[in-house]
């Protein structure tokens, strides 16, 4: 069996854990049938699927949908007390040809420490997003409490990375969504899960918040670990991968990201020889402050 690694800072048992797909209980899911303080926001934004303006839905009409960081962390300074995240190429491979095929450009970054990763996200945060619709970045690396995410030489709060995209920061993406999906730990505990008895069956200019229209997908609830296989990568990325090629072009994104929720939910199990880590579950916790609907074009 190979060996998993959970995403987490624990030091005393290593992050070593086995986890495997339940295979026997795939969802076999069809797409739908198709149908500063504050910032001046981009004004009329149009509807993808109708004519004329949709405020409740965001611009698409721009030239590009925008550019995707991808920060790939695998190996690690000793100081750091993190091993290696084996099966995290599969994820990075996995959400280049995901995020690619959407319309983004992609940028992959392996092995950045906290001030490469620092100065990786401030370089996009200033980028001319003037014809982007969108911005997003995935963050592969290993996290811990109080919201720490794990450079190759050390942590630093997650917040320090994305608060040079907020709105006094990047204005050229003020009013458009920026999403982050962060496949981390966020603790060391473990969810045992429970049995159910239930079967599984036109806008003028106008000021917004500097926090507005950011999407935080992460791949575990506050203070649990985020699993991880060596062969076939993590149930989140995985998940999220084929989510959005199932659905993309038909369902709004936090539609997309429910059906995320659902897939690592049931789907996935761990089984680790272990004492305490065989059996557990694992539950994506999106955070959204999104203002409107967001769709991604269809997979091409």
């Amino acid at each position: 069996m190979a060996e998993i690694r959970g995403d987490g800072d624990v030091q005393s048992a290593g992050d070593t854990v086995d986890a495997i797909r339940l295979f026997g209980k795939r969802l076999h899911a069809q797409p739908a049938a198709s149908s500063n303080t504050d910032e001046e926001m981009d004004s009329a934004p149009s509807s993808n699927k109708t004519a004329g303006s949709d405020p409740y839905r965001y611009k698409m009409d721009y030239p590009r949908l925008g550019s995707c960081l991808i920060i790939n962390n695998k190996n690690f300074h000793p100081s750091s007390g993190m091993r290696p995240r084996k099966g995290t190429d599969v994820d990075a491979a996995a959400a280049m040809k995901t995020f690619s095929e959407l319309g983004y450009k992609v940028n992959v970054a392996n092995d950045q420490t906290v001030e490469q990763m620092k100065e990786l996200l401030f370089k996009a945060s200033q980028e001319d997003h003037s014809n982007s619709a969108s911005f997003a970045c995935v963050l592969l690396s290993h996290g811990g409490k109080e919201g720490l995410i794990f450079g190759t030489d050390g942590s630093e709060r997650f917040e320090e990375l994305t608060k040079y995209f907020k709105g006094d920061h990047c204005k050229s993406l003020v009013g458009k969504p920026k999403l982050f999906f962060i496949q981390a730990c966020r603790g060391t505990d473990l969810d045992d899960g429970i049995e159910t008895d239930s079967k599984p069956d036109e806008q003028t200019s106008e000021r917004i918040p500097v926090e507005a229209d950011f999407l935080y997908a992460y791949s575990t609830a506050p203070g649990y670990y985020a699993w991880r296989n060596e062969q076939n990568g993590s149930w989140f990325m995985q998940s999220l991968c084929e989510m959005l090629k199932l659905f993309s072009g038909e369902l709004e994104l936090m539609q997309i990201m429910t059906r995320v929720n659902r897939k690592v939910s049931l789907h996935f199990e761990s089984s680790s020889s272990l004492p305490g880590h065989d059996g557990k579950k694992q539950i994506p916790c999106i955070v959204s402050m999104l203002t409107k609907d967001f769709y991604f074009p269809k997979l091409r």
